[in-house]
């Protein structure tokens, strides 16, 4: 275990925000999302990028991780300006552009235009990650509103489909796409199930588009996180439960943002050429199985 990510671990406790999905800048202690020995190798240079959550948690990690490797990279985000200003100058200490858009992505006009912004700032698209999601346990399924169930569905994976559909006309062979999923989607969440079946969806969402686009020579391919430490923790749970998130992992902690970061650079590289349909599964051993 990385002395770093065990000393962040212990100074971690009960937190909560009272909104999703959530301010990065209000965590304590925020989240490692910069690996400062990851070094790049313009594994991605000359290409852009669009991350859905760029502001903070995964999403930024993977802006960060991108940048290193040359991509000039757009983050779309809701509502969290101060986190999406942190982070568009993280990316652009790295030498490459930037470009931060406050969004609904449940709204398909809306990813319509987030895609017309992109390509009007860097006249190109060449990686799509999907990344933005919510989540709002539920003791109780028959509690479950279908208020809720509208927007768990709207945010996690009818937006894939919208920005997916708005972006392809304008990528090509060599591209990719990569969507996150969640170990939910392979081990199940009892509180968590409207927002498991989303996770089950963009699984078979990324097997199914791989195909569908193979003839065309873009890959699709997917991230599977386990417990991370991200902002939509303490704006999902009480402050017991997230005192004790991850302690249930095999590694024995929660991972971090930074962590999950090179399985997205692998797959929107030419690294992963021969990859299409799958995923990988960062969560620290929580899930084993096919």
């Amino acid at each position: 275990m990385s002395n770093k990510y065990e000393k962040i671990e212990n100074e971690i406790s009960g937190q909560t925000q009272d909104r999703q999905p959530g301010f990065e800048n209000e965590m304590n202690p925020k989240p490692i999302f910069d690996d400062e020995n990851y070094k790049g190798s313009e594994k991605l240079k000359g290409k852009t990028a669009l991350i859905t959550g760029g502001d903070s948690g995964i999403g930024k990690a993977v802006a960060i991780a991108f940048a290193k490797e040359g991509a000039n990279v757009a983050i779309a985000y809701l509502d969290e300006h101060e986190d999406a200003k942190e982070t568009v100058k993280l990316i652009e200490n790295y030498g490459v552009k930037a470009l931060s858009i406050a969004t609904d992505i449940s709204d398909d006009e809306n990813c319509e235009k987030l895609v017309e912004q992109v390509i009007g700032e860097f006249c190109q698209l060449n990686i799509l990650v999907n990344n933005a999601g919510k989540q709002f346990p539920t003791k109780n399924f028959l509690e479950i509103t279908p208020d809720q169930l509208q927007e768990t569905f709207s945010t996690n994976i009818y937006s894939m489909f919208y920005l997916t559909q708005a972006a392809l006309p304008h990528m090509s062979k060599g591209d990719t796409i990569v969507n996150t999923s969640s170990v939910t989607a392979y081990r199940g969440a009892p509180e968590l199930i409207d927002y498991s079946a989303t996770k089950g969806a963009i699984t078979s969402f990324t097997r199914s588009l791989a195909l569908n686009l193979v003839e065309k020579g873009i890959r699709v391919n997917a991230v599977a996180p386990g417990p991370i430490w991200t902002p939509l923790i303490p704006a999902t749970f009480d402050a017991e439960t997230v005192e004790k998130h991850g302690d249930s992992n095999p590694t024995g902690r929660r991972g971090q943002p930074a962590e999950n970061a090179p399985a997205y650079v692998f797959l929107a590289s030419n690294d992963s050429s021969y990859i299409t349909g799958q995923t990988i599964h960062v969560d620290g051993g929580d899930f084993v199985g096919s």
